[in-house]
This record gives C-alpha cells, structure tokens and sequence, in this order.
C-alpha cells in the first residue's frame, strides 16, 4: 500500500458494527454531563480564566460578552457536527475509529 493509501485508511461501518458484537468491544459509559465536560474542557483552557478580566477592563470593554456568544455559537455548531456524525456510526469511539 502507498503511504496515501495507510494515512487515510478507513473502516466500513458494517465492520466496526461487527466488531462490536465481540467480547472485547469498547464499552460505553460516558453519559451526556461527562461528555458536556469532556467538550467544554477540550475548548476551554486554563488561559481564559486569566485573561478576560484584564481583557474586558484595559481593552475591549463590554464587547468582551459578544466575542464570547460568537465563540460559544462557533462550538455548538462544531459539537453539533459531531453529534450528527456519532448517531450515523453508533459503535464507541465513531468519530475516532
């Protein structure tokens, strides 16, 4: 195979849904709160905590709040890609396998 080819290998989903009914399949149990967590973790980072005091103080002022309503409508369209994308391949792990 071409290294093309080996990057951008994929599986059907008639074979990870046959993969599933083995015995050593991933089980799921992240509920809706953990995965809420999970997502807001991965976007959010430790630096916004710092910065949007002193931001909305000495430079942007209240205009702060509507950079924050884009960004949070900018993440819940991307989550809900992934929503749509993880109900078309029910098995664990579908957007990552």
């Amino acid at each position: 195979m071409s290294l093309w080819n080996n990057l951008f290998r994929t599986k059907s989903l008639e074979l990870l849904h046959a993969e599933m009914l083995g015995d050593n399949r991933l089980r799921r149990v992240l509920g809706p709160v953990g995965l809420t967590s999970l997502g807001i973790g991965g976007i959010i980072g430790a630096g916004i905590f710092v910065m949007t005091g002193r931001v909305a103080a000495n430079e942007a002022g209240p205009g702060i709040l509507l950079s924050f309503v884009l960004a949070a409508v900018a993440c819940a369209l991307a989550a809900f890609c992934y929503a749509e994308f993880a109900s078309m391949a029910p098995v664990a792990g579908s957007a990552y396998t």
